[in-house]
């Protein structure tokens, strides 16, 4: 059997590592409590109508994604985040931002145009022929 290889930080497999771990609401609200502080599994299972194996699978995509790393402090075994693995996903999307901002900007543009009162066109002059002819017709 093959050993499974590690994608170095920054890889296209580490993106999707990480945005298939946060497409699950269950590890994304781990997440959120792992930001306040490091828990144990029993800790982060506790909120969650689910078995400690299923909070423990939840915390192996995590720590796939290098969301999540555990320590082992004699029989606890501490989950903390390490955020660092969301920088990938930042700046990947970092690109997007900018297409939509500028997106945004355009739109802003087009409606403030539609919404701004243009200036009414001057009325042509009259026609020279017949203010002529009208000044000649009361000289008569």
């Amino acid at each position: 059997m093959a050993a499974a290889t590690v994608a170095p930080p920054g890889s296209a497999d580490d993106l999707d590592d990480v945005f298939h771990a946060l497409s699950d609401r269950t590890r994304r609200a781990i997440l959120v409590r792992l930001a306040d502080r490091p828990a144990t599994v029993t800790d982060l299972a506790e909120p969650f109508e689910m078995s400690l194996p299923a909070v423990s699978k939840h915390l192996k995509v995590l720590e796939q994604a290098r969301l999540v790393s555990r320590t082992v402090d004699g029989r606890l075994r501490r989950c903390s985040l390490d955020a660092r693995a969301l920088r990938v996903a930042d700046e990947w999307m970092s690109s997007y931002r900018t297409f939509w901002a500028e997106q945004f900007a355009a739109l802003d543009r087009h409606l403030h145009e539609a919404v701004t009162p243009r200036p009414k066109p001057r009325s042509p002059t009259p026609d020279r022929r017949r203010t002529r002819r009208r000044s000649r017709a009361r000289t008569r």
